[in-house]
């Protein structure tokens, strides 16, 4: 009988090991792997709120999160917001600089640092992480605000290091010197854990990594095949939308298009789809001005420029307002984003767009002055040129007969009744006449 206690008893102990290890958060298994993608797209509003919703995502299902980065860099405020929330994140974070030739270039190696693990393709590089102030204004800040700004900089640099247990020297060289590293170099001092040249090859080395997250639960990854699903997690169309017109290029083309349907719409009668377009396009170009690092110097010589273009085609001048608003649409296109390695405007987009302009402005004067030359229509105006015939004699005073109405005229000669008259011009309810005869003679 004691013999059968000692064995049940054993088969209890047995039993509730089993059940703590099955219950254990380090032994969790995760069945999904979300993966976002950032590639060759500047860090922004928009890719915070994508890394955020996959976060959110991911907890949800308790999964592993992955981010393969390849980005030249971006804004300050986003990525303060995105480390914030990867280093409080209840899932692993896996950081992947990917593909090869890929970069975590600037607010990217901020990024990268802060994931639980980080790992980079072969032939790619991270870091260059020295601060720079919107619209190439560095210089300009002064000595002790730039010493601020970097100080900061590296406290942030030094809070995710210690969160991670990865070398702050590696960091700060990226910040005070803007060094950048091969992902060989940032294995070599320890700041990368992983080299892996395609996510199979990662998931393999990362089986069975050990993960402690914030509370300090431990995760044991399970990222054999069998063990875990992919599910790749694409932007949003509102998310793809704004993306899209943050970019340096659509925003200037939106707000140098939205001018140039205004200039075509102002000079038609009527409120038609040239002025919406061209309203909508202005609104939607300054909210990504709102975000770009915008030189608004540079932004008032474009506007400038265009109202230039605008006063040539109600008051020409003979190419002078033309010439001056294309200099100040160039200068201003140029200075829109300055000495920014990772916003600029190409000239591929600048001296189209400019020539554009020239070519429509142009157009609407070419168009305006042929209108001002046409006879009217309709109205008094309309009879100028107009022939008739004298109904009585004219000197002072008479009447003329025009397309079947009598008219009052006036003549500085004679006419007789019956002689064929041209109208000259109206005053008022009289017309002033000239023979025809005269007039062909004069010709």
């Amino acid at each position: 009988m004691a013999a059968i206690m000692r064995t049940m008893k054993n088969w209890y102990i047995k039993l509730g090991v089993g059940v703590f290890f099955l219950l254990s958060p380090s032994f969790l298994f995760a069945s999904t792997l979300n993966v976002l993608t950032i590639k060759g797209l500047i860090i922004n509003p928009v890719i915070q709120e994508y890394i955020e919703e996959g976060i959110r995502k991911t907890e949800q299902i308790q999964g592993y999160l992955l981010i393969r980065i390849d980005t030249p860099g971006g804004f300050l405020k986003p990525t303060e917001n995105i480390v914030k929330m990867l280093l409080n994140a209840r899932v692993p974070v896996i950081c992947y600089v990917w593909p090869q030739g890929a970069r975590a270039a600037s607010a990217g190696s901020f990024i990268a640092y802060a994931g639980n693990i980080l790992a980079m393709a072969p032939n790619t590089h991270i870091g260059a992480a020295h601060p720079v102030i919107g619209g190439g204004r560095w210089e300009e800040i002064g000595k002790t605000l730039q010493e601020k700004i970097t100080n900061d900089t590296l406290a942030l640099a030094r809070n995710i290091a210690h969160a991670r247990s990865r070398p702050y020297s590696f960091i700060k060289k990226t910040i005070k010197e803007s060094l950048s590293f091969t992902a060989e170099e940032a294995k070599a001092q320890k700041a990368v854990d992983f080299i892996a040249s395609n996510l199979k090859e990662l998931l393999r080395r990362i089986n069975n990594f050990h993960i402690v997250l914030e509370g300090g639960r431990t995760i044991v990854l399970h990222t054999k095949d069998k063990d875990i699903d992919i599910n790749y997690i694409t932007f949003s169309p509102r998310q793809k939308f704004l993306n899209a017109i943050t970019d340096p290029n659509i925003a200037y083309l939106l707000f140098s298009l939205g001018f140039l349907a205004l200039l075509f719409e102002i000079t038609h009668p009527g409120f038609g789809l040239a002025g919406v377009s061209g309203i909508i396009a202005l609104l939607l170009a300054f909210y990504a001005f709102q975000i770009l690092p915008t030189n608004y110097a540079g932004l008032a010589l474009v506007g400038v420029g265009i109202i230039f273009l605008i006063a040539e085609a109600f008051t020409p001048m003979f190419g002078l307002l033309t010439g001056a608003g294309l200099i100040c649409f160039i200068l201003g296109s140029v200075m829109l984003f300055p000495h920014s390695k990772i916003i600029h405007l190409s000239l591929k987009t600048i001296i189209p767009l400019a020539v554009l302009a020239f070519i429509w402005t142009n157009f609407i004067l070419v168009k305006l002055i042929q209108i001002r030359k046409q006879r009217p229509l309709s109205g008094k105006e309309a009879l100028v040129g107009k022939i008739g015939t004298a109904k009585t004699n004219i000197l002072r005073r008479g009447k003329v007969n025009v397309e079947g109405e009598i008219w009052d005229a006036k003549s500085s000669r004679l006419i007789k009744a019956g002689a064929e008259v041209v109208i000259k011009k109206v005053e008022g309810l009289r017309l002033i006449v000239e023979p025809l005869t005269v007039t062909k003679k004069e010709e």
